[in-house]
Parts: C-alpha cells; sequence; structure tokens
C-alpha cells in the first residue's frame, strides 16, 4: 500500500520513482480503461506506473453522456453477450463507489408512429433487466399515457402511449476516473499527469523494454524501463500502434459526441428520458442539479483529436431532434450555457455506420510485446482492465509467479471516501446538510459535494467554513480546490474546474464568477510569475468562450 498523498507536493518524488528501477507495467494513457488496468495491475502486487501526457480524463473519459449504463441499445443489435456483461459491470462499479455511480429511473415515451412499438419495448426491457440482473424496484415498468404525464408532465401529450420505466446509473465520468486512478496509487501504483510518451525504447531482440518520456511541467526528458507497456490510449491508440510500426488492418473509426446543457429553469425535466427520433437513433435528456441536458451526435470524425469543436450543425441536429419530440417547447441557440464534445474510438467494422458498430473492446499485441487495449466503454473499464492484466500475467508465466492470478479489483471500494451503500451516502448527506445548516449552505450544495466527493465532502465544507470571504458560494468552490490540489494531483485551473470539478459544464455560472479566485490560488500556491498567471487566464476564458458556444452564437 502507497501512503504517499496524492498532491503535486509529491510530483518530484513521483518522477524520482519513475525514473529508478524496472516497472512490470507500465501504462500509457490516464483515461478510465489506463486508470482501471493501474489498479488492477497494482492491487495484484505488480509494480505499476501509469503516465498521462495532459491531465486524466481530459480526453474522452471525461466527455461521455455520463452515465455507467447496461447497452439497452446493443440489445436491438442483438448483442446478447454485452448487455449482460455491462449490466453485472454497472452492479459492481455502484457498489465500489455508490456516490458516483447512482440509480436513476429513465424514461422511454412511445409515440404513435414511431418505428419501436410499445410491445417490443416492454418485451426489450423485460429481457434487458433479465441479462442485466436488474432486481427489486429498478427493473422495469410500463407506464400507461397518464402515468407518465404524472411523473414527466413535460412530455406532450398528443399521440403518447405510455413509456418504459427503467434504471440507469448517472455519474462523473471524470470523476470516477480520479477515484480509479487514486486508488490505483494507494495500491502502490506511480501515476502522473502531465507526462508524454515521446518514444519506445527496444532490446536487442526488437521488445519494447521500455519509453522515452518528458514531464511536461519542468521540460526534462527521461527514460522509463518496464517489461510490459500497455497502450491505454483510447482514440490515440492507433497513433502508438503506428509509432511501433505495428499498425495492422484492424483499426479505429473516431466519432463525435455532443452534448447541450440548458438552465433548468428553462428546461425543467423531472426525469432522464431516452428517446427515438425520426432517423432512428436514440437521445438522452438528463436533468443534473441546476442543468438539463441533451445527448448526443455520433458522426465520424477525423480533424485535430485534441481541440474537438462543437459545430453548427451539431448543435441544429440536437434542437432539432428536441424539437421533433417537443414541438411546441421554445427552446433555441441562446439558451444554451455549455456544451462539450468528446471522441469515441470504435473498432472499425466494414459496412457499418458509426451508430451501429459495437462498442466492444479488443487487445491487440505487436510483434514488439506493445499491448493496446482498443474500444470499449465507460461501463465496461473494469472487465477491460482484467482482461489485460491477465494477459499480461500469462505472458510472464513464472517471472509473476509471486502475484495473483485472478484481478481483485470487485472488491476495492474506490477510495477511503466511499461509504457502503446509496443509503449510506444519502444518510450522510442528510446529516451533513444538518451540521452545517447554519453555515448557510443550500441543501443540494451539500448533496452535490457528498455525491462528487463522498466522505471527503466534510473535510470540503469545514474547510470552506474557513474561507471567510464573505460570500457562501465562493467559500465552497475554493474549498474544493484547496481538496483538490492537496489530494487529485491538479496543476492547471482546467484540471480543477472542468475535471475535478465539473463546474465548467454543469455550474458555468459559478466558473464565470470566481474564476479569477481560482487563479490567484493557483498564482501563489505554483508561484506563477506574470508571463504565466496571463496565460493560464487566457486558456481558461478560451474554454469558457468556447463552452458558452460564443462563435455559433454570435452568427444567430
Amino acid at each position: 500500500m502507497n501512503k504517499t498523498v496524492f498532491s503535486y507536493k509529491h510530483r518530484v518524488s513521483f518522477l524520482q520513482q519513475l525514473k529508478s528501477g524496472t516497472f512490470d507495467v507500465i501504462v500509457i494513457g490516464g483515461g478510465i480503461t489506463g486508470a482501471g488496468i493501474a489498479l488492477d495491475a497494482a492491487a495484484r502486487g505488480l509494480k505499476t506506473a501509469l503516465i498521462e501526457k495532459k491531465d486524466f480524463a481530459s480526453g474522452t473519459s471525461g466527455r461521455s453522456t455520463k452515465l455507467i449504463h447496461g447497452g439497452l441499445r446493443y440489445l436491438k443489435q442483438l448483442q446478447i453477450h454485452v448487455v449482460a456483461e455491462t449490466g453485472r459491470e454497472r452492479a459492481i462499479v455502484h457498489k465500489l463507489a455508490p456516490h458516483l455511480v447512482v440509480p436513476e429511473k429513465m424514461m422511454l415515451p412511445v409515440y404513435k408512429g414511431l418505428s419501436t412499438p410499445k410491445w417490443m419495448i416492454s418485451l426489450g426491457l423485460w429481457i434487458y433487466d433479465l441479462l442485466a440482473g436488474v432486481k427489486g424496484d429498478d427493473r422495469r415498468k410500463m407506464l400507461n399515457k397518464q402515468k407518465t404525464l404524472a411523473i414527466e408532465p413535460l412530455l406532450p401529450a398528443q399521440n403518447l402511449k405510455g413509456s418504459g420505466y427503467y434504471a440507469e446509473y448517472m455519474t462523473d465520468d471524470a470523476r470516477l476516473t480520479v477515484e480509479v486512478i487514486k486508488t490505483a496509487v494507494k495500491q502502490g501504483a506511480i501515476c502522473l499527469n502531465y507526462v508524454e510518451s515521446m518514444a519506445f525504447l527496444y532490446d536487442d531482440n526488437g521488445k519494447i523494454n521500455g519509453l522515452r518520456c518528458r514531464d511536461q511541467v519542468h521540460g526534462d526528458v527521461f527514460d522509463m524501463a518496464g517489461k510490459f507497456v500497455v497502450n491505454a490510449t483510447g482514440i490515440w491508440v492507433d497513433d502508438l500502434r503506428k509509432a511501433d510500426h505495428s499498425l495492422s488492418e484492424k483499426h479505429l473509426l473516431i466519432t463525435k459526441g455532443v452534448h447541450l446543457v440548458f438552465d433548468r429553469k428553462k428546461l425543467p425535466l423531472h426525469n432522464p428520458l431516452y428517446f427515438e427520433i425520426p432517423d432512428g437513433r436514440m437521445i438522452f435528456m438528463i436533468p443534473r442539479y441546476g442543468v438539463s441536458y441533451i445527448g448526443t451526435t455520433d458522426t465520424p470524425y477525423t480533424a485535430d483529436k485534441e481541440n474537438i469543436p462543437v459545430e453548427k450543425e451539431d448543435v441544429e441536429y440536437l434542437l432539432h431532434a428536441f424539437r421533433d419530440l417537443f414541438p411546441d417547447f421554445k427552446l433555441d441557440k441562446e439558451d444554451i450555457v455549455a456544451a462539450w464534445a468528446g471522441l469515441r474510438p470504435l473498432i472499425y467494422q466494414e459496412g457499418k455506420s458509426a451508430s451501429e458498430i459495437s462498442r466492444k473492446d479488443e487487445i491487440f499485441v505487436s510483434p514488439g510485446g506493445l499491448i493496446s487495449m482498443a474500444g470499449g466503454k465507460l461501463t465496461g473499464y473494469r472487465r477491460m482492465a482484467e482482461k489485460a492484466v491477465d494477459m499480461i500475467v500469462n505472458k510472464a508465466g513464472k517471472e509473476f509467479r509471486h502475484i495473483k492470478k485472478i484481478s481483485v479489483s470487485r472488491n476495492i471500494p474506490l477510495t477511503e471516501s466511499s461509504a457502503g451503500s446509496l443509503v449510506e451516502v444519502k444518510t450522510f448527506a442528510e446529516n451533513l446538510y444538518l451540521q452545517f445548516q447554519q453555515e448557510d449552505y443550500k441543501k443540494e450544495d451539500v448533496f452535490q459535494m457528498v455525491f462528487k466527493y463522498g466522505m471527503s465532502a466534510r473535510d470540503i465544507l469545514e474547510s470552506a467554513v474557513q474561507e471567510k470571504t464573505g460570500d457562501t458560494e465562493k467559500n465552497l468552490m475554493l474549498a474544493e480546490l484547496n481538496f483538490c490540489l492537496e489530494k487529485e494531483m491538479v496543476f492547471k485551473p482546467l484540471d480543477f474546474l472542468e475535471r475535478r470539478s465539473s463546474r465548467l459544464l454543469f455550474e458555468t455560472g459559478t466558473v464565470k464568477a470566481y474564476y479569477p479566485a481560482v487563479l490567484e490560488k493557483f498564482r501563489r500556491v505554483f508561484q506563477w510569475d506574470e508571463k504565466q498567471y496571463l496565460a493560464e487566464k487566457k486558456e481558461v476564458e478560451r474554454r469558457l468562450a468556447e463552452v458558452e458556444l460564443k462563435d455559433i452564437k454570435r452568427e444567430a
């Protein structure tokens, strides 16, 4: 077990450990797939390192629909094994982090004239529950028109035949990734963001035995030695396979998914919706605290993978999908408070459209020994990691005879801040609100902290009381920042604003109001000079304008 706190203060020590000795496993990529592999390997007793060229979850793993879902649409494609496996994994991850993976009832409204009849939806949801092992109140119910409207009065009544009502699981994808990485570190892994893999190192037999890396913070170039190297870089998997001269006929198809965020007062959704649109695709509408968001698109993407734009066509497609279900509801570009675009790494299948391609995962092993984990989805991260580490253990044979042959990750709670169950999480949140009620905190703010940080929310609220700026909201934000600096390897303002706290997407107003205070905190902690301060300020303001779609709104 590693007792070192996962703080920027220990970065130099972590770097020193990367440079010295030989690792059993080096993981390239700090998204959910790499995080899961690092945790599984470290928990089995393997000496493990993980490096990420940017921040953790800065790619696909911070830009999904933010669901740990059982893959209902895969049932329509007759991918029975995928539905069964993702259902099992969903239950496991909920058990490991009940504050982060939370069941919510989702409604699938049925309207006259759509391609999927109500009887088929009923049968599909029943099979879905059976395959996914859904129990108790989470099992699907078929509701008539009256009951559907009582639960979601926003739905148009005309041509409504009823709905399917079933359980999905909400999450914060970036926070889940960070919690998995923190747990891997606790198990002994060395995990660092802002360390880039520049080149593979090979022995005399042409086998990979390490990496040449660059520390993006200070610019140092150094070598790492490793017995096995895993390419878990998501949308960049093929780039690393090219660098290893091992990109074969099987390759990735990258697709883009866009989500639009609206103020909950403007889009007063009571319940998450999953609905069919005229082109046959399915769209989500999800309420989350003070906002509701709509997504997602699914279009092939071949442009810059570092800067993924939300384009006018994406916005119009989602608004059109919304208006098709809600023809009398006024919602326009100007009502969008935030938006995000993410990329999916799919394994290309000849003759299939982006929406038809399976989200299955696959492992490629090159002649030089590079292990590449491709495809997959957020829900299946733990199982993907298990398969990758199983392969490593089998390849190593007697060399790794000291380590556990079977994965133990299904029994490791995600960080010490996890509660035992969702009931415990809610009870903790209620008691915490009562404890801090006199400090003028809103109930939703307290609950939001608990469902982000688990039991650590108490430390954040106690820290907020000490801030004493005279502004409760500002106190809470700065206390949240203090926690992330001390325990979550934060280096840049956007690490906190976008990925650790998700404020940039879901509380954009607080970011606009308080980002100068956040920048000042970073200036003091990291002793920035004026040049660096202005560069970081410019980057926050650029990303804020991007999220708010200022260019698209100007065109309107």
